[in-house]
């Protein structure tokens, strides 16, 4: 992802999350993957930017992933190929989540000097802090299979059975009443305390901006 894609997310989130005619958001990669990590020449970039705009940057980033997270209408993300990074966040922020059996994930920020600590509060909720603390400190890959184990997907399908996994799921999804969807979507996360405070969002940002300026990130980038 680049300045453009966190741009494009954060726009479209906020136009279908105000829109009363959208019932359903699938999101899915267009290409090899379903998203394939940070532009690494777009960190670099960023990162020789001022502090107030190196700042600007992570605050949008952040705030497309609470959007994505926060949106009152289900969201399903349908993945293959490889879910790195970023795309690990938005895949957490989505309510139902299919892989192909050839999608393989990793939390890879680390490996590069900075932080994913902007989508550790959808990563905590939806494989457990316990599986953060490997996964992110390691950069392993791990496969769809054991993503389904840890939570972060729901179902596995055969490569190339997307659109035919995505289909009961979505029928069943449309046969709901859109208020009481959203409503109890909702209902839910602030009884799991998923819904972010503001305090904590900004405690994180100011973190993962940090980060990117850091002596340890101009060597890992």
């Amino acid at each position: 992802y680049n300045g453009e894609i966190v741009h494009s997310l954060l726009d479209g989130c906020e136009k279908l999350a105000g829109d009363a005619a959208v019932k359903v958001v699938v999101i899915r990669g267009n290409g090899r993957h379903f998203q394939a990590g940070a532009d690494l020449n777009w960190l670099k970039e960023v990162s020789r930017m001022d502090a107030a705009a190196n700042l600007e940057m992570s605050r949008r980033t952040a705030l497309a992933m609470r959007r994505l997270n926060e949106m009152p209408i289900p969201t399903i993300a349908l993945v293959h190929g490889a879910c790195v990074g970023g795309g690990t966040g938005i895949v957490a922020g989505c309510d139902i989540v299919i892989a192909s059996r050839d999608a393989n994930f990793a939390i890879t920020e680390a490996r590069w000097g900075v932080i994913a600590s902007i989508i550790f509060p959808q990563l905590n909720a939806a494989i457990g802090v316990r599986n953060v603390r490997r996964y992110a400190l390691s950069c392993e890959r791990f496969s769809a299979e054991q993503a389904q184990a840890m939570g972060l997907v729901h179902e596995v399908c055969e490569t190339g059975a997307l659109d035919d996994a995505l289909g009961p799921v979505l029928e069943s999804l449309l046969h709901a009443a859109p208020t009481s969807v959203r409503e109890s979507k909702l209902s839910a996360m602030r009884c799991a305390g998923s819904i972010m405070s503001d305090a904590e969002f900004e405690r994180l940002v100011g973190q993962h901006a940090s980060k990117r300026q850091s002596d340890e990130a101009k060597e890992g980038l």
